[in-house]
């Protein structure tokens, strides 16, 4: 399934990666843009911005700032994902206190949800 994505997202996804937070840039600059299967960032799919993507192992990566915790950002998160998982992608999130404390094993976690999702859509051996 081809993702669909509103063109009016686009000038906005590269603002957001201009003007990326410290822990986006931090995960990218020190993960994810050496990772080696590929990812992008500030993706635009259907009408959202998904901070990460990747097409290999349909995968979508958040990361939580504290506006993401009120009741509001709470209900559009579950909203979002919702939309996200109808395009077959899986989302998983990280606040950004797991960023700043725990960054290593946030990305033990994201090397072994890739390659759980890439042994998955392997094809079965000799067939």
């Amino acid at each position: 399934m081809s993702l669909n994505y509103n063109e009016k997202n686009i000038p906005l996804a590269k603002n957001l990666r201009k003007n990326a937070a410290p822990q986006e840039n931090h995960l990218w600059y020190d993960f994810l843009s050496k990772y080696k299967i590929r990812f992008q960032r500030q993706k635009a799919i259907d009408n959202f911005i998904a901070d990460f993507y990747c097409h290999k192992a349909k995968l979508v990566i958040e990361i939580d700032g504290a506006q993401h915790y009120t009741a509001e950002g709470k209900q559009n998160d579950e909203f979002r994902t919702e939309i996200l998982e109808g395009y077959d992608l899986r989302v998983i999130r990280f606040t950004n206190y797991q960023i700043d404390h725990n960054f290593d094993g946030v990305c033990k976690y994201i090397d072994r949800i890739v390659k759980g999702s890439l042994r998955e859509g392997a094809p079965a051996a000799g067939g």
